[in-house]
């Protein structure tokens, strides 16, 4: 949507539009909840807890050719062929920014319906990778913090250990070897895939990830450097291509995407960070908090100044995989989704946007069962693996009260006191659906109210 559409918009020429962002952290299932969302939204069967869809005032949804025709519209019909084809299966990541508008016809209901007539509503759903909005947190950074706070934090991690022994043969008296820093950036980049696989939040840069058409351009040919270093030439080079890695890459990024965005959803594994253990819990907090910190209204710097007065007004943070626990402990998961969010808010004053935590299942991938383990019932959900075989997963009790995960993370503890999580990566169902009905899902229409529900 252009300056034009903006304008018709503002003196009430035109259908109101809402720009919903969708991203998130590492395997969180952004295409499925596009995906699912949308094919709800238009087959409502299931959306109970979305009020228009339950008081019959939103008649209609239907697709519609996006707005912006220089981004990659969001591949629906395909993503959902996937999903719930004859043999249904996870559809690829997000690799680039991609787009959808979803349109929704709307008739008032009750003592008023008569004073207005039918009214549309466009949502423009604007999908982008995770890596990429954690790149917020470089903004507000000069190479040598960003460098003094990654070094700090990647000891032990996955590959982290190669990387730190280079830098250590590093002398600020080596002359500037293009080959050698490509060595380091290719040894940094190792360890960042490697990070995000095991299910670390925080890898940042983003587009080292998801490099695209900047694959081995100098924008890309930079690493952390100890401050050791900070008189030798590559550090030098390095800084300089930090600095031109925010200014080309990450600002026009957000200046033509994000700055316009309305509302937004952040998808995050919890029961992956938790399995994984208290640093990565610990990790995931610390990026919640960056990313918050970031969306804040009237924040001074770069940011305000690209959204100017537009605000972003509702604010989701989604804990994924619901279907991998019983019911009985959702409610759990919540909780230790809202107090991650809980700590990230207090960094942040939101002059009025709204946030909120919920824990969903874009698409339910299981069924709840009951399983005997030394005597004892077990509540534990069941469904098919990736390899094809039906198994039963009790991942363990998750605890009543957040801080007995959140305390050991923020001390620094290696593992859980009580023991390990278990995770299991369940496929897709085959899917039995009734007429109407979109695909099944966990509080995916509650997510749609909170989102969207007050334009409806």
């Amino acid at each position: 949507m252009g300056i034009g559409s903006d304008l018709m918009q503002g003196l009430g020429l035109a259908d109101p539009v809402v720009r919903l962002g969708v991203t998130g952290l590492s395997r969180a299932g952004k295409t499925v909840f596009i995906t699912s969302l949308v094919a709800n939204l238009m087959d409502r069967g299931r959306m109970h807890a979305l009020r228009a869809a339950a008081d019959g005032s939103l008649k209609a949804a239907w697709l519609q050719p996006q707005p912006d025709d220089t981004v990659p519209r969001f591949d629906f019909e395909r993503h959902l062929a996937a999903l719930t084809g004859p043999s249904p299966h996870w559809p690829d990541g997000t690799r680039h920014v991609s787009q959808l508008r979803l349109s929704m016809r709307t008739e008032p209901r009750g003592l008023f319906s008569g004073l207005r007539g039918p009214q549309v509503l466009h949502l423009d759903i604007v999908d982008y990778p995770g890596e990429w909005l954690l790149d917020l947190r470089l903004m507000d950074r000069d190479f040598g913090e960003w460098s003094a706070e990654v070094l700090a934090r990647i000891e032990g991690r996955p590959l982290a250990g190669d990387y730190l022994q280079a830098v250590a043969r590093l002398d600020p008296g080596d002359r500037l070897h293009e080959p050698a820093a490509q060595a380091l950036a290719e040894a940094y980049t190792a360890h960042l895939q490697a990070a995000r696989e095991a299910g670390w939040s925080d890898c940042t840069p983003g587009r080292f990830l998801i490099p695209g058409e900047l694959a081995g351009s100098p924008a890309l040919t930079f690493a952390p450097l100890p401050e050791n270093l900070q008189d030798g030439r590559l550090y030098k080079e390095f800084r300089r291509r930090f600095d031109a890695y925010k200014s080309r890459v990450v600002k026009p990024f957000f200046r033509d995407h994000f700055a316009r965005i309305d509302r937004q959803v952040v998808l995050v594994d919890v029961l992956g960070a938790i399995h994984q253990g208290p640093r990565a819990v610990e990790d995931m907090r610390h990026a919640m908090a960056d990313i918050l910190t970031a969306f804040r209204p009237g924040r001074a710097g770069w940011l305000a100044q690209l959204l100017g007065t537009r605000r972003v007004e509702r604010i989701l943070f989604a804990a994924t995989k619901a279907d991998h626990l019983h019911h009985v402990q959702h409610n759990r998961l919540t909780a230790i989704a809202s107090a991650m969010l809980r700590e990230a808010r207090d960094r942040a004053d939101f002059s009025g946007a709204r946030t909120e935590a919920m824990s969903i299942a874009a698409l339910r991938a299981t069924t709840e069962d009951m399983i005997r383990q030394n005597g004892e019932e077990l509540p534990a959900v069941r469904g098919r693996l990736l390899d094809g075989r039906q198994a039963a997963l009790y991942p363990g009790e998750l605890p009543a009260d957040p801080a007995a995960l959140l305390h050991p993370a923020r001390d620094g503890a290696e593992s859980w006191l009580d023991g390990d999580y278990a995770v299991m990566n369940f496929a897709p169902a085959p899917m039995t659906a009734r007429p109407g009905d979109g695909p099944p899902h966990i509080r995916l229409d509650r997510a749609a109210e909170f989102l969207i529900g007050d334009r409806l």
